[in-house]
């Protein structure tokens, strides 16, 4: 053998190895994660933006006790999520340490104060907005073909478990953000959903363009019921009904939208997560759940603890475990167990057409 073709013959099998190395095991499920502050788990300390909980007191029971850039006093919903899968938590896009074998756990491109519109969080300027969330997400796909080859890593995509959560801030942040927004100029509420709902069929679709499988799609949360909104419209502690009403309009147009692209792509890709109903259960009967209140925020100041950022600086409860709430806008650890809980196990009322365990093990069986 000549010494070009020995080299040849070298690299070769460098690359074999290389490849076998990182191939997708059959026991192996990606985890990717798409959407704003209730799902970021940290992308938005590398940006230059607002948008951050990358301070004290975020993360006093984080298993580090140090912030993180969740939004939470612990782990947030995909980190429980990752847990249910047996798999560690998926590392933020933007980490340096996203690379080699730790691609094959998935990533999570979720950036704080983003919405379906590219104009909503415009105050927090430099945030990853979906349209570049999918973007990245593409740029994931490539950097492990190069790894796994082309054909595992559609495998790996096409069997992840995907989480996109996206809606709250085109209201809170936008449509309400400020009196006569030019959202609210623009439209009535009833036609801003509409409008908001075409666009979010449009991401959905992109994401199956892009080989997602087996995507939980989450509705917006009661977002009249927060502390932050308590502490601005509220005068009797109870939640907003504008607010409230934006939820029950844009919620069943979502499933609507669900409906129609599994629909039109013949099997069910997409579920419907009612994250109204689940925050629903423990807002209205804290007591039932173990909290002492779903109205005041564990962290923060002002009414309800609702008014402006979780700091150093902030009334905190000692007691993480007894608060429904966070912060102003974010649940606490234990109320995120409550809701992965539903995830896993809850009913049509929760999960439409089925549940997460259910939906696993029809992964399993295929």
């Amino acid at each position: 053998m000549g010494s070009f073709s020995r080299i040849l013959f070298i690299s070769l099998t460098v690359c074999s190895v290389v490849v076998a190395n990182f191939s997708v095991s059959s026991e192996a499920r990606a985890f990717f994660v798409f959407g704003d502050s209730l799902v970021d788990n940290g992308n938005n300390n590398y940006l230059a933006t607002t948008a951050r909980a990358d301070s004290p007191p975020y993360g006093i029971d984080y298993p580090s006790h140090r912030p993180t850039g969740r939004f939470s006093n612990g782990l947030n919903i995909p980190d429980i999520i990752s847990e249910q899968l047996g798999t560690e938590p998926t590392l933020p896009y933007l980490s340096p340490e996203l690379e080699g074998r730790k691609l094959l756990v998935g990533a999570n491109f979720a950036s704080a104060g983003i919405g379906i519109l590219n104009d909503t969080g415009i105050q927090f300027f430099n945030i990853i907005r979906i349209t570049k969330q999918l973007k990245y997400f593409e740029q994931y796909q490539q950097r492990l073909s190069t790894l796994t080859g082309p054909d595992q890593t559609t495998r790996l995509v096409n069997e992840a478990l995907v989480l996109i959560t996206l809606g709250g801030n085109d209201f809170v942040n936008n449509y309400y953000l400020v009196p006569y927004s030019p959202r609210s100029r623009e439209f009535s509420l009833p036609d801003y959903v509409r409008y908001l709902i075409s666009e979010y069929k449009k991401i959905l679709g992109r994401l199956y363009e892009l080989g997602a499988r087996q995507v939980l799609v989450t509705g917006t949360g009661p977002m009249g019921c927060v502390p932050a909104t308590l502490a601005q419209r509220s005068r009797d502690g109870n939640c907003d009904p504008e607010l409230q009403r934006a939820a029950d309009l844009f919620n069943p147009q979502m499933i609507q939208i669900i409906n129609e692209l599994n629909s039109e792509i013949g099997t069910t890709v997409f579920t419907a997560v009612n994250a109204r109903r689940m925050h629903m259960d423990f807002i209205s009967n804290p007591q039932q759940y173990g909290f002492v209140t779903s109205k005041v925020a564990c962290c923060g100041q002002g009414p309800y603890n609702g008014i402006g950022l979780c700091t150093v600086a902030s009334n905190l409860c000692p007691n993480r475990d007894l608060y429904a709430f966070w912060d102003p806008y974010h649940p606490s650890e234990k109320a995120n167990r409550i809701i992965v809980s539903q995830f896993m196990t809850g009913s049509s009322e929760y999960m439409n057409p089925v549940n997460l365990s259910t939906l696993l093990a029809m992964g399993e069986r295929t």
